[in-house]
């Protein structure tokens, strides 16, 4: 199983201003990368949070490719059933919802229920289901806490953070990780960096700190 994570931020960290707007960071070039991506992997994996703020459709339609499997991990069962990503497009759909959870079935959508502590889903257990389900290329899109909690789990093996030549000054952060008191305590990652029209793409490899899936 492969999986990369993906962040599109500012030049200082940013990845939304202060009331959460995020169209968009990335310029042309940064999407383009983005719905690559999306063409190369078997499901997109985001958090609630990012379906309610962006209303993402999470299909490729800026370069040529089939869109991916959609899955929320939406513990509470928050998400409308308008909402983009459940659109009935014949890609397959799933919401993860904690366990006890009752939503009101779509009939485009699988409910698959999964153990939650304080709320939230292990994301070794999101991966172990997904690849029972046989989507083994999977990328974590977003948002910030849903790709800080799979890379604190030591559940990615990438990590693409594309930089737009872009200063908010405030915003929401990047990262949600455990705050630390020294900088020898701070992750120092294998990078390799590409332009990609006037951004940069680090393409940070996290293989050696990632964790084996064991099969549910």
């Amino acid at each position: 199983m492969v999986v990369i994570g993906q962040i599109g931020q500012t030049m200082d960290g940013r990845i939304a201003t202060v009331t959460g707007q995020s169209k968009y960071v990335n310029g042309p070039a940064g999407l383009t990368h983005l719905h690559q991506l999306r063409a190369l992997v078997d499901a997109i994996v985001i958090g609630v949070g990012t379906a309610l703020a962006d209303n993402p459709q999470l299909t490729v339609r800026l370069v040529h490719g089939k869109s991916p499997a959609r899955v929320v991990i939406d513990p509470r069962g928050r998400l409308p059933h308008q909402s983009l990503v459940w659109q009935d497009d014949g890609v397959r759909k799933i919401w993860v919802v904690a366990d006890g959870v009752n939503v009101q079935r779509l009939p485009q959508v699988e409910v698959i229920p999964l153990p939650a502590i304080d709320g939230r889903i292990d994301p070794m257990q999101i991966l172990q289901m997904l690849s029972a389900e046989g989507l083994q290329r999977v990328l974590v899109e977003g948002g910030a806490d849903t790709v800080s909690r799979f890379m604190a789990a030591k559940c990615l093996d990438r990590l693409h953070l594309i930089v737009a030549p872009i200063v908010m000054g405030s915003g929401r952060s990047s990262f949600h990780l455990h705050p630390i008191e020294h900088m020898d305590q701070a992750q120092r990652l294998k990078v390799q960096t590409h332009l990609i029209g006037n951004e940069i793409l680090f393409d940070c490899d996290l293989q050696q700190q990632r964790s084996a899936i064991t099969p549910v």
